[in-house]
């Protein structure tokens, strides 16, 4: 089978920037699309453009410029009704225009999961003005969660603990969202003892794979540090990887799928789903032969995916900017390697700002809580240095 194609990378930031990695090993072809310069994939990538993902207009200019043979999205702020366009055209679109549309919002897939398919999901209901999550909040009770429909790395998420707090809550969303759809979901907290992702593989020609459950740690509603394999019974693995094939099955196509489940200690709740890889599982970088973004490219082009070999107990820890900047440097990468079992990638972000992720650092170790250790003192000794506008350290 020949795999001389052109992929169309629609968002170019890490996760991109290592699936174009993947991509190239394979002699593919790829354009790095982003609202941005030089973001992270553009720099590995074959070639760029620079558009507004959310207009159809220039969505269509750069697929006519070049002619792609697979459109991979990245990230959620697409124009999806154009992908279906696209999907209808007879251009491969990752792992579904569907998957692609009902995951642009999360008020879209909380219904199928919720609604459609019968999922266990904490309760939820959708504001669209402030007046509104003050009666939804109400309804569902305190403590819930508040986040925008859109959004990305966790902006706009808060836990609302009493009526007080519901229009600060309200304000902090819609600073976080994202995309043209100002429209708020609030859910009922679930005391939940732990989060995983489960890494699932819809194949073109062969069965749904799962990757060993990754347990991931939050702040301000964005991934800090994962690791596998997470800690879960046996039970309650099958019960995830049953929901997990349910809806992707729904979503239909090839490709990744990032399901993210609570656990608590009597059951499994679906929460989140993204049709492509996830943060959350870099620690796939040095946990095992194939990558979560080896998976997604050989499930896209329809290649065998031979059997998953783990390599041990691994994690993730991300290393964060703590101000904006466009002049900085990063030091501290000797004594970061010096970690025993580390490794660190740095994704070359051309902009810093407080709390975005501009690296992670990897581990491997005998057993989970040691290469959580071991991440994490990798990452801290990582340190971004502040430039003035003439390279010269700002000594903050």
């Amino acid at each position: 089978m020949g795999i001389n194609k052109k992929i169309m990378l629609l968002g170019s930031g890490e996760l991109g920037k290592e699936f174009t990695i993947s991509a190239q090993r394979l002699g593919l072809f790829v354009i790095a699309v982003d609202r941005y310069e030089n973001a992270p994939a553009m720099q590995v990538a074959d070639a760029f453009e620079v558009i507004d993902m959310l207009s159809a207009e220039d969505l269509e200019r750069v697929v006519q410029k070049h002619q792609p043979d697979i459109i991979v999205p990245e990230i959620e702020a697409i124009r999806t009704e154009k992908l279906r366009e696209f999907e209808s055209r007879g251009m491969q679109v990752t792992p579904s225009a569907k998957a692609a549309h009902l995951t642009m919002n999360r008020d879209a897939i909380r219904d199928a999961a919720a609604n459609e398919l019968k999922l266990k999901t904490a309760k939820f209901a959708y504001a669209e003005t402030c007046e509104e999550l003050i009666a939804a909040s109400k309804k569902i009770g305190f403590p819930n969660v508040v986040k925008p429909v859109m959004s990305s790395s966790g902006k706009g998420q808060s836990v609302v603990k009493k009526a007080s707090d519901v229009e600060a809550a309200w304000k902090y969303a819609v600073e976080g969202m994202r995309g043209d759809k100002q429209k708020i979901i609030v859910e009922e907290f679930i005391p939940f003892e732990s989060e995983i992702t489960l890494l699932t593989i819809k194949q073109k020609n062969g069965p749904t794979l799962f990757v060993a459950p990754i347990g991931h740690r939050q702040e301000r509603g964005d991934y800090m540090e994962s690791w596998m394999p997470a800690k879960m019974s046996l039970a309650h693995l099958k019960k995830a990887q049953k929901m997990a094939k349910k809806v992707t099955d729904y979503l239909g196509g090839a490709g990744i799928f990032e399901v993210e489940f609570f656990l608590t200690k009597k059951d499994v709740y679906f929460s989140e789903l993204s049709p492509r890889p996830h943060d959350t599982g870099m620690v796939t970088l040095t946990s095992q032969n194939l990558s979560e973004f080896d998976l997604h490219l050989r499930a896209i082009l329809g290649l065998p995916i031979q059997a998953i070999e783990y390599y041990g107990p691994s994690a993730s820890a991300v290393i964060l900017a703590d101000r904006d900047s466009k002049h900085f440097e990063y030091r501290g990468l000797e004594n970061a390697l010096q970690v025993k079992r580390s490794d660190v990638r740095i994704f070359g972000k051309p902009s810093a700002r407080r709390y975005r992720r501009m690296g992670v650092a990897l581990a491997r170790a005998k057993n989970v809580n040691e290469a959580r250790r071991q991440a994490k003192l990798a990452a801290s000794k990582v340190k971004i240095s502040y430039l003035d506008a003439k390279g010269v350290d700002d000594g903050n």
